[in-house]
């Protein structure tokens, strides 16, 4: 077996974008998306690669097949975690989040779609991602996974209606979406719990991902009322906060995974995202990163921006 050309690793390495946007929508982690790339490479590297007919297809079979492996024995991390387990957030531009021309690709990025697709299958999962964010069709889907095209469609249908089920969300521009944080910043630091709640529908959720390393409530808060009284309570200023996360943080609207989010930032380091789910209606969730193995790439990704002023000051 010939040793790769530099063609053949140019070859990798433009697909390796599209590559790393397919693995993080199927396992919601960077770090993981990155090992799977990796991985990939190295079955690139130990294939015959001049008989291989069409590369793309290729690398994308492989790579999907390791997320899947990935995926079942993380079920089994998953059911040993300390908490909420939510997705690991990407910050605005961040090229992991890969093509957002469509709505269905914006939405199949979405925090609140990330995590839903936690409750799909490995296969229902896989099978939504490349057909609603990279549009294959179910003729090479059904070829990536050894099945049939009639199971590809049926497993689509099955997963779309899934993620419809369970998640409200509206498609709105960054300047929207920084309104949006804006104006719930506002509020939650008014002191006035029923301006909060007027912002929030009346099944709204508060929910906190601490990875056991962050303190973080392990059932989320339920109802307008008391997710305005947490989110007052979180954002209120007090020596035992700063003296945990080590300083005072300052807080931005932004955005991540495409929808409404505030970043809180000590010294540079991103110490949580707290992701803001938007419907006609009002905020219907916020889903809160504090765990720091889930906020490496955001400090990364943080320092490369130009964020302007923060809002406020918190802790």
């Amino acid at each position: 077996m010939a040793p790769l050309t530099m063609d053949d690793v140019d070859r990798f390495e433009a697909s390796r974008p599209r590559l790393e946007a397919i693995a993080y929508r199927l396992l919601g982690s960077s770090t993981e998306a990155e090992d799977a790339v990796q991985d990939t490479f190295l079955r690139w590297q130990g294939a015959d690669v001049d008989r291989v007919e069409v590369p793309e297809a290729w690398l994308t079979k492989v790579l999907t097949n390791l997320c899947l492996n990935q995926l079942t024995s993380a079920r089994a991390r998953r059911e040993t975690y300390v908490g909420e387990w939510l997705p690991e957030p990407l910050l605005a531009g961040d090229p992991m989040l890969g093509p957002a021309d469509t709505a269905e690709q914006r939405e199949s990025v979405s925090y609140a779609v990330l995590t839903v697709l936690e409750r799909l299958s490995p296969n229902e999962r896989a099978v939504y991602v490349l057909r609603e964010a990279f549009a294959y069709p179910h003729r090479e889907i059904a070829e990536i996974l050894d099945i049939t095209d009639a199971a590809s469609q049926q497993l689509f249908h099955r997963a779309k209606q899934r993620v419809a089920d369970g998640r409200a969300r509206t498609d709105i521009d960054e300047a929207a979406a920084r309104r949006v944080v804006e104006e719930f910043l506002a509020a939650a630091t008014s002191g006035n719990t029923d301006q909060l709640v007027r912002m929030l529908t009346d099944d709204a959720i508060a929910i906190g991902d601490g990875g056991g390393k962050i303190p973080a409530r392990a059932k989320p808060f339920e109802g307008a009322v008391a997710v305005a009284k947490f989110m007052w309570g979180l954002f209120k200023p007090g020596k035992a906060k700063r003296d945990f996360v080590g300083g005072t943080a300052e807080v931005y609207a932004t955005t991540a995974n495409g929808g409404p989010a505030a970043v809180a930032v000590v010294d540079g380091r991103v110490v949580g995202v707290l992701c803001l789910e938007v419907s006609p209606e009002g905020i219907t969730a916020f889903r809160n990163q504090v765990n720091p193995d889930k906020l490496v790439r955001a400090t990364e990704r943080w320092a490369t921006e130009d964020h302007g002023n923060p809002l406020f000051n918190a802790f």
